[in-house]
């Protein structure tokens, strides 16, 4: 009974409109009144949940993606990727995704990633003659590569709920599968661009400004450099280089670009301070929803039955638990899904000794997919949003995007060393 109300209450108040954090919290505390668990059981779980050491990084990975996002870093990477690739047929598609690659090395949000690209590079794609509908499907698919190029909240948070996987190990176990999420993506958006004459005619004139806009981008290409490398030396740890982010982004963008001024710090602050509070608040509200479920019993059961619905199969559960988390990616996003499902998937993994970094990082790509998949796709809400399109209408270009985005989940399943080769060799399995 106990298990019929915590996720019949959660499902019923997430269609009727409940936000996600008071979902997940009223349907645990109901589920605890019920099972007589002990009232303070609630504000307890809700401070466990986030009292924890790695999630100081959120707050601060969050600042460091607003502040490199106002000081202009996208139209700088726009004019650097353009300058490589010319005005051919389909080349801002490649660089709008190209930029999002490199962005996301540093915000960690698939929805912000989305808008900060999608802010430069949106109007331009329709000016030179892309459907509002096709430019917005490329740029919520680009910008849905955000968590799984480092750092990424996303893969903060599974490594709170999964300690054996580190933060380094899934930061750097994430950047082979990123680039090759990007790599499916380019290869459906080209073909489209030049099967349809989507864009200009190639010309020299923007190549001769490859040195310029080179310098110009460099600082913000060596942010990437700066966090992931600084871990692999051990002069920080994952927290701290979200503190050096930080400071690195205000450096370059106050006395190098001279963008930012202290008005822009002030409203930063602010918005990363809501920002924040919000994954935060579902986070602990989360915990409770989680503390609930484990305590009265329904997490063991639930797993045992989909390792036996696969019939003991590997590849067949794996399947079954990726069409899952596709389907509810649809609906939810990543933080929520790491959050409600890794209890009871997790000890699925385990059943398997399947490599939980690996694991994680398979999660995280099928959860990429669902943020660019109709009918509530986030990132998608936000690219139709600037482009004016209509979400139906990105329908058929979404479908050859999802195609080639599955072809790359199926390297990634067949073959583990893609995401774990990098870990190992950088010491950090």
């Amino acid at each position: 009974m106990s298990a019929f109300i915590l996720f019949g209450a959660f499902l019923f108040l997430l269609f009727c409109s409940v936000p996600i954090a008071a979902s997940l919290g009223l349907a645990g505390i109901f589920a605890i009144a019920e099972a007589k668990l002990g009232i303070m059981a609630v504000p307890t779980n809700v401070y466990t949940g986030i009292a924890k050491y790695p999630l100081l990084a959120v707050p601060m990975f969050v600042l460091a993606g607003a502040i490199f996002d106002r000081s202009g870093v996208a139209e700088r990477l726009l004019r650097f990727a353009r300058s490589i690739i010319g005005h051919g047929r389909g080349s801002l598609a490649v660089i709008t995704i190209f930029v999002a690659m490199i962005i996301g090395g540093i915000s960690g949000s698939g929805p912000a990633c989305t808008a900060a690209v999608g802010g430069v590079m949106l109007a331009a794609m329709m000016r030179e003659g892309y459907p509002p509908a096709f430019a917005a499907s490329v740029t919520a698919a680009a910008g849905s590569t955000d968590i799984l190029i480092p750092p990424s909240v996303a893969f903060i948070i599974y490594s709170v709920l999964v300690p054996s996987a580190t933060v380094p190990a899934l930061f750097v176990g994430g950047v082979v599968p990123g680039v090759l999420a990007c790599v499916m993506l380019v290869i459906p958006s080209l073909f489209l661009s030049i099967r349809y004459q989507f864009g200009g005619r190639e010309t020299d004139e923007a190549r001769s400004e490859v040195w310029k806009s080179f310098k110009e981008a460099f600082w913000a290409l060596m942010a990437p450099i700066v966090i992931l490398g600084g871990m692999r030396t051990g002069w920080f740890t994952p927290t701290e280089a979200a503190v050096v982010a930080v400071v690195y982004g205000l450096v370059i963008g106050a006395f190098v670009y001279r963008t930012l001024t202290l008005r822009d710090v002030h409203e930063l602050l602010i918005e990363s301070a809501e920002t924040s509070a919000v994954i935060l608040i579902v986070v602990g509200l989360a915990g409770v929803f989680a503390w609930a479920a484990s305590t009265i019993g329904i997490v063991d059961p639930i797993s045992k039955w989909l390792v036996n619905l696969g019939g003991g199969s590997e590849i067949a559960v794996i399947v079954i638990l990726m069409a899952f988390l596709t389907i509810v990616g649809m609906f939810l996003d990543g933080i929520s899904i790491f959050l409600i499902f890794c209890p009871i998937l997790v000890p699925v993994a385990q059943s398997f000794h399947w490599d939980l970094v690996w694991f994680g990082v398979l999660m995280t790509y099928v959860i990429a997919i669902g943020q660019f998949t109709p009918p509530m796709a986030v990132n998608l809400m936000v690219s139709c949003k600037l482009t004016g399109a209509r979400m139906e209408d990105t329908v058929p270009w979404v479908a050859w995007l999802l195609l080639f985005m599955f072809a790359g989940l199926l390297l990634l399943i067949v073959f583990p060393q893609m995401v774990l080769w990098l870990p190992n060799v950088l010491g950090f399995s």
